[in-house]
């Protein structure tokens, strides 16, 4: 049901985008993602369109990945279910890889 959210969150014109990742970080997860991620969501989504998924992102103080303060677009976008941001239609899993 989270993914069926983000979509529609996604698609909702009346929502700027910082406002439905922040809806879908802090309802669709458990624990809910810090909202300091919503700006690192979004570059990784930027990344996307920029087909530059290997790019690595600086995460806000106090999260880590990996034991390291940046973490790729493609891990961002994965580990907070992020496709609905990166597709006009269902994206393969190949499509982050």
């Amino acid at each position: 049901m989270g993914n069926l959210q983000a979509t529609e969150m996604a698609n909702t014109p009346e929502l700027t985008m910082e406002q439905a990742l922040t809806w879908h970080l802090q309802v669709n997860h458990y624990p809910p993602v810090p909202t300091s991620m919503v700006q690192v969501c979004m570059e990784a989504i930027d990344a996307y369109w920029e087909d530059a998924l290997d790019k690595e992102i600086s995460l806000p103080e106090g999260i880590s990945f990996r034991g390291s303060e940046t973490a790729p677009a493609r891990d961002i976008i994965i580990q907070h279910h992020l496709d609905p941001w990166c597709a006009d239609e269902e994206p393969d899993e190949e499509d982050f890889m």
